[in-house]
């Protein structure tokens, strides 16, 4: 899951980043308000964490953006303003949750996969499709009961082709999805075929299904045949 920072207060963001990446998730910080608007209008994120005051503009401008253009995306508002009435501006603009600083990282850490339950799987601490079932919570993945070895990149690929299914999702997406700032480091695609291939190969073997097809010049699409 691809989570965007934007937070002004350097030392809290590292130690929100570093957390945050050993739980697996794939993170962006952006330092200040126009940043965190860029990332935010240039890329699709699962949950944005946004602080109000930031130098050079008000984080709720960024909610309001997020949500004029039907975004998908999960917004948690981090802010030492701890205020009702910041409070209810947030959340009357759209906003999942609000935590007041400072706060423990692992609350922040269970708000964060509230908020991905409910927009992306409609609150379920389980997700089922076919024979494949996965709990977020504990991130296992069970192929007709048995549990299914995967590695961090191939867990975060299923969860994005799960929550994607039946749409056909191009590969830059995928990378970037997965990736973040680090596909700038990238030459090629070939890295995703081959966690594709490999995922593919794992869940057939277990006995599921082979439910990722390949769209030529498109894309992948995640869906029964």
């Amino acid at each position: 899951m691809k989570i965007l920072l934007v937070e002004d207060e350097k030392p809290l963001a590292d130690s929100i980043l570093r957390f945050l990446k050993e739980d697996g998730y794939v993170c962006e910080w952006a330092k200040d308000y126009a940043a965190g608007d860029e990332k935010a209008s240039m890329y699709d994120y699962d949950c944005v964490l946004l602080d109000i005051t930031l130098p050079g503009g008000n984080g709720l401008n960024i909610l309001a953006s997020l949500k004029k253009k039907n975004s998908k995306t999960g917004v948690i508002i981090l802010s030492a303003k701890n205020s009702l009435d910041d409070k209810i501006s947030g959340l009357d603009l759209g906003a999942d949750d609000y935590l007041a600083k400072p706060f423990h990282l692992a609350e922040l850490n269970s708000r964060i996969k509230s908020v991905l339950r409910r927009r992306n799987f409609g609150g379920s601490n389980r997700i089922v499709f076919e024979e494949i079932t996965v709990e977020p919570e504990n991130q296992t993945v069970k192929v007709k009961g048995q549990f299914l070895e995967l590695t961090r990149k191939e867990y975060g690929l299923l969860l994005f082709f799960i929550s994607n299914k039946n749409r056909v999702v191009a590969k830059e997406t995928i990378a970037e999805h997965l990736w973040g700032d680090d596909m700038d480091m990238a030459d090629s695609y070939d890295f995703i075929y081959s966690h594709i291939k490999n995922l593919r190969r794992k869940i057939v073997e277990m006995g599921g299904g082979d439910y990722i097809q390949t769209v030529y010049g498109m894309g992948y699409k995640f869906s029964l045949k």
